[in-house]
């Protein structure tokens, strides 16, 4: 139950009153006499289920502001979380796309000597190289070589590993297909 205190101007002592009393007091100093007395008999004191839910009423809206202001506190740190990690992820899309760059060039310049390796190579000397190494990249070097050479290496390849480089490199023209048949 809440309490009021109640000071004598001249005593200065306090009185403690239950918030009922207290109302019923100032509604006696505010109706006349004859009338106070028939207002405190009619004012039932307030049950504690009423006195709880004037304490609800009265506390909704502050505790409302202050969850308010909690939730945009939290959703405040997150996101500056989330900055964060965005600015972490970016420099580390950058760091990538650098090395991804600096690889496709070395790796453009290792296909452009590694062509012209093949390009002065006998067919029957090439044909057992590029049988051994990866289908892709074998069909890669040989669409690159002059029409000639590239049917005498195939024609001395060992027919399967022939077969699959020859379909690699005939899906590589077809602009619908982006699969690897090996």
């Amino acid at each position: 139950m809440t309490e009021t205190v109640v000071t004598s101007r001249k005593a200065g002592h306090g009185v403690v009153l239950s918030r009922s009393v207290f109302a019923a007091l100032c509604l006696m100093a505010v109706l006349p006499a004859a009338s106070a007395q028939e207002a405190v008999q009619t004012a039932s004191p307030p049950t504690t289920e009423d006195e709880i839910r004037q304490y609800c009423t009265n506390i909704a809206d502050p505790a409302r502001d202050r969850r308010y202001l909690l939730q945009k506190e939290e959703l405040e740190k997150l996101q500056a979380d989330i900055d964060q990690r965005i600015s972490v992820m970016e420099a580390r899309k950058a760091e990538y796309e650098d090395w991804l760059k600096r690889r496709n060039d070395f790796l453009k310049q290792a296909e452009a000597g590694l062509v012209d390796i093949y390009k002065t190579m006998k067919a029957d000397a090439a044909a057992p190289q590029l049988q051994e190494m990866d289908a892709t990249l074998a069909a890669a070097i040989i669409m690159k070589l002059p029409a000639r050479q590239s049917g005498l290496i195939l024609s001395e390849m060992e027919a399967k590993k022939a077969a699959i480089v020859s379909s690699i490199m005939s899906s590589a023209a077809d602009p619908n297909t982006s699969k690897d048949p090996s």
